[in-house]
């Protein structure tokens, strides 16, 4: 009952199209029946092609008849007129002539005949062929009306009614209509297809299993899982039965990734349960099925009991366990498996070896992947450019480029024609190796072996130029792309915004985000480094507008952009807005990171507002998050600039205790604070102790002694700290102001 239900709500989907399919119809008049009576007038009579009749070309099938004694004078040449096809057809059926019947090309036949006689000639020609077996026939006239029916904008939804030979007589017309499901699901009409099928039932047709396999599969492609799952149900209920070619294809969708293991499982054993033997190829799907959602142990353990049974198993069946544990990091595990199969005399495969090289290369172990490429030529299996590349690869990785040149050479030396791939792999290696002039010419080399680079190429050498300079290499680069007609990927659109904002360049960073945005591909990074250039450049206000523009392309803001957003408005003395943003991250969901809430708590302290600051640094805390250096220097700078010292101090000592390493400015700022009130014992006491922990005094903690000194009139010690600063520190401009 469950499966009659799901199909209905195909069938009214369907219904729906052909309701809009008849609301057409209602406009045209065909003439079909009466045409099929004189098709089937005999050949004397119908079939005249003497040289009295003169063909005329009628586009429409309306004759303007002024009287009654003409029309009975000019009934004669009327019929000639309507069946001027017919010689064409007389050869086709006589003869069964593919040749004579490609004469009748339905876009040419129905610009010269019309509609009406051009569609009745083909159902017949079609009808005949497929019952004298000719089924490549059928299937080219077929697609020849479907492509001129979607050419014309026309509702394929007709053609059953069209196609159908004689509704009292119907089954002759399964052959065709088996077709035309394959037409439509090969032309990615696949309701179409579907409405056929509802059709054929009830016309009460036999439709074979083989087209409706093959709507299946295209179903599987197309990842239409309702309608995969409703048909495959209807054939259970009502038939045709599905046979293991049908089982086979529903599980390979169902392996990849859109059901789980207790699905695929329940599936094998109701194709047992249903005396369909399966097939080396099902076992295989549906071991890459359990390798696929990481049961690979159980994939495995199937195998051994598919071999202690004398059961089938071939070598694509290992190498989707094989890959399953390289795919986990198993790679001793792999070679067991690889071992395994040979002592059951499976004798590996290129792409077995290839999956193992790429595993181990990929962990870095390019040692075995040598290993295993000699191996293969001991084999007499010869490697393939993909089981080398993987090896190149890895030799990348070690950031041996230059051994990897060297291979690559080799290669083409030993006949081995170069592709994308290997090209790719090695430019990206001289990139990360930061050697852009080699990786350079290999491009060019690339593009002069008529080899064109792909986006990850690009991206490659763009965020080379990008990490060394110069950066407008990196922007020819990209110009270059967007000339050539390559698009870029959203990664090398973001690594280019973030270069202009670096440089300042704002208005060309906005516009290549909001091209971004058209196209739908603007993400979080995008949005971020646009945000920061414009915080940077004190246009906060600016950055804050684009996060409507974020949440409306449901591009949730991330705590980084808010921090951004915070410290941008804190900078410009904001402070109002500052804390708004804060409040408003926890109403969309963002909670606040250590850099959020320091910001915040610096607001405060810098504000005086010191019991705000203290109870946002306790909500930190009792939210499970670490202050950090500046959490802690924010907060005692905040209590010195009050003169509360104490508590300073003993945050000073909360920091010691929990060996968070302490700052020049967390020093300078108790430095500040004790002289402030006077207390020069213990300012002199924190400079001798930073200077023990190796922490360097800057401009800033000896522009505050000189002062303070000074102010007190103690020259001498105001010198002494000048010259000391002078030793290591060149002072800056006001300090030589405060020396005048």
């Amino acid at each position: 009952m469950r499966s009659i239900a799901r199909f209905c709500f195909v069938e009214r989907i369907l219904l729906q199209l052909r309701v809009v399919s008849d609301l057409k119809c209602l406009s045209r008049a065909y003439g079909t029946a009466a045409s099929s009576a004189l098709l089937l007038l005999d050949d004397d009579h119908v079939f005249d092609n003497s040289p009295a009749v003169v063909p005329v070309d009628v586009s429409g099938d309306v004759n303007v008849q002024k009287s009654v004694g003409r029309k009975r004078r000019n009934r004669r040449s009327r019929i000639h007129r309507k069946h001027v096809l017919s010689p064409v057809v007389v050869r086709v059926f006589k003869s069964l002539n593919w040749e004579a019947a490609r004469q009748l090309k339905f876009s040419r036949t129905k610009k010269k005949y019309g509609f009406f006689r051009s569609i009745d000639a083909f159902r017949m020609v079609v009808n005949v062929f497929a019952l004298a077996g000719m089924d490549m026939e059928v299937y080219a006239l077929l697609r020849d009306i479907v492509w001129y029916y979607n050419k014309s904008n026309w509702d394929a939804f007709d053609l059953f009614s069209i196609l159908l030979d004689s509704p009292k007589d119907a089954a002759r017309s399964a052959v065709v209509f088996d077709f035309l499901i394959k037409v439509f699901a090969a032309n990615s009409m696949l309701e179409h297809a579907l409405d056929v099928f509802v059709q054929a039932k009830e016309t009460g047709l036999e439709l074979s299993i083989r087209s409706c396999n093959f709507l299946l599969k295209c179903l599987a492609e197309a990842n239409r899982r309702e309608f995969l799952w409703s048909l495959f149900e209807e054939m259970k209920s009502t038939g045709p039965a599905p046979n293991v070619y049908t089982y086979t294809i529903m599980l390979n969708f169902y392996c990849e990734g859109n059901f789980g293991e207790a699905d695929i499982d329940e599936l094998l054993e109701e194709m047992e349960r249903n005396g369909e033997t399966p097939t080396v190829v099902t076992y295989s799907t549906y071991i890459y099925g359990l390798c696929r959602v990481g049961n690979v142990e159980r994939a495995l353990d199937f195998v051994q009991r598919l071999i202690s049974t004398n059961g089938l198993v071939n070598v694509y069946c290992f190498n989707a366990i094989i890959q399953g544990l390289c795919i986990k990091g198993k790679l001793y595990g792999a070679l067991k498996v690889l071992e395994g199969m040979k002592s059951c005399g499976i004798s590996p495969d290129v792409y077995t070896y290839s999956i193992l090289i790429h595993g181990f290369c990929k962990h870095g172990d390019v040692e075995n992947g040598l290993d295993l490429i000699e191996e293969m030529k001991c084999s007499n299996i010869e490697p393939s450019l993909v089981s080398y590349s993987s090896f190149i690869h890895g030799v990348c990785k070690k950031r041996r480029s230059d051994i990897s040149l060297g291979i690559f050479r080799d290669l083409g030396a030993a006949g081995y024609k170069y592709d994308q791939t290997a090209y790719s792999i090695l430019i990206k290696g001289f990139c990360m190796q930061e050697d852009l002039d080699s990786a350079v010419k290999l491009m060019e080399e690339m593009v002069g072996n008529n080899l064109a680079p792909d986006p990850s190429t690009f991206e490659s050498l763009i965020r080379g130029f990008c990490k060394t300079g110069p950066l407008v290499n990196a922007l020819e680069l990209f110009n270059m792309m967007l000339k050539d007609g390559i698009l870029p990927t959203i990664a090398t659109c973001n690594v280019i915004i973030d270069v202009h904002c670096r440089e300042g360049r704002m208005e060309e960073a906005l516009k290549l985000m909001n091209e971004m945005q058209t196209q739908g591909n603007a993400n979080l990074f995008t949005y971020g480094a646009v945000i920061n250039g414009l915080c940077k450049e004190g246009k906060s206000e600016r950055a804050l507008e684009l996060l409507p523009s974020m949440l409306k392309r449901n591009v949730l803001p991330s705590v980084v952009i808010f921090s951004t957003l915070i410290d941008g408005f804190a900078k410009q003395s904001n402070s109002r807005k500052a804390l708004m943003l804060y409040r408003r991250m926890f109403k969309i969901g963002v909670t606040p990171d250590v850099v959020a809430y320091t910001i915040c708590i610096n607001i405060f302290c810098r504000r005086g507002r010191m019991c705000e600051a203290c109870n946002l640094f306790k909500k930190m805390i009792e939210n499970g998050m670490e202050p950090d250096k500046i959490s802690y220097t924010s907060v005692i700078a905040g209590f010195c600039r009050n003169g509360d010292m104490k508590t300073a101090s003993a945050l000073f000592n909360e920091m010691k205790q929990r060996d968070i390493l302490l700052t020049v400015v967390t020093y300078t700022s108790l430095i500040f604070g004790y002289c402030k009130l006077n207390r020069f014992d213990m300012a002199d006491m924190l400079m001798g102790e930073m200077k023990r922990n190796g922490i360097t005094p800057d401009v800033v903690t000896y522009k505050i002694l000189f002062a303070e000194h000074r102010r007190r009139g103690n020259c001498d010690r105001a010198l002494e700290m000048l010259n000391e600063m002078k030793k290591g520190i060149l002072p800056d401009h006001m300090s030589n102001m405060m020396l005048e």
